[in-house]
């Protein structure tokens, strides 16, 4: 059940699909404006680390407009498979529209819930996840649901903004979220409400240890975590036992 976010009764389920359906045509161009243009070339340094082999089958949960999705197409080939899935329709037409432009026909875009995947368990090589973890209900069951679609010995990788270490930076950093990210989006998109949400999702958001022992306790082995840009954001990255 999703547990009431504000007072006025709305779920978090709610308010995030409502943020995301009403930024979708704005969200690439926002996500250069957030992270300094930085977050492609972390969406690339996150495929590399993964390993993604050609042929493999692969499914990008939350995968908003398909950036990741993009990469990892590209990666596993005309004789691979990916799946994206998102709960909002706005994303992923979008997404639709940048596959098209693309011609990756490798792809099929999925609208459901990364809570209840629709999918068999051993059913991917790769499940992956970008600056969506802490927009998700339930963040155990969400990873968890990952490694079950996982193929014994397959990978399970999250990508996602977190918590920097160094006091400093960290001040710098919530500073920007806070009080720069939501005026700018105000003043660039309209949408100052919708990335107000930003800071609020990163609020009990696990740091990057505290997500290493989550990945641990869904049963994922082999971990490995690395820290971008003094730990602005994180890639988390499992595998599934054999």
């Amino acid at each position: 059940m999703s547990k009431t976010f504000s007072s006025s009764g709305e779920t978090k389920e709610q308010r995030v699909l409502g943020v995301f359906e009403a930024i979708a045509q704005d969200y690439d161009f926002m996500n250069s404006v957030m992270s300094l243009g930085r977050h492609k070339a972390w969406r690339r340094f996150a495929l590399n680390k993964l390993g993604v082999t050609p042929g493999a089958t692969a499914i990008d949960v939350c995968c908003g407009t398909c950036d990741l999705t993009i990469g990892l197409a590209e990666q596993v080939g005309v004789l691979g498979k990916v799946v994206g899935l998102d709960f909002s329709a706005q994303m992923l037409q979008v997404g639709e529209s940048k596959l098209r432009q693309r011609r990756a026909n490798n792809v099929l875009l999925v609208e459901g819930s990364a809570l209840a995947l629709p999918f068999p368990d051993n059913s991917f090589d790769y499940a992956t996840m970008a600056f969506a973890l802490r927009n998700v209900n339930d963040i155990t069951r969400a990873m968890c649901e990952m490694g079950r679609v996982v193929k014994p010995g397959g990978r399970v990788m999250s990508l996602d903004i977190s918590h920097p270490k160094n006091p400093l930076v960290r001040q710098l950093y919530y500073s920007h979220l806070n009080y720069v990210l939501p005026r700018a989006a105000g003043w660039l998109v309209k949408r100052h409400r919708e990335y107000a949400w930003l800071p609020e999702s990163l609020q009990g958001f696990p740091d990057s240890d505290a997500l290493s022992r989550l990945f641990s306790a869904c049963g994922l082995v082999k971990l490995e975590h690395h820290l971008i840009w003094g730990g602005i954001a994180a890639l988390h990255i499992g595998s599934k036992p054999d």
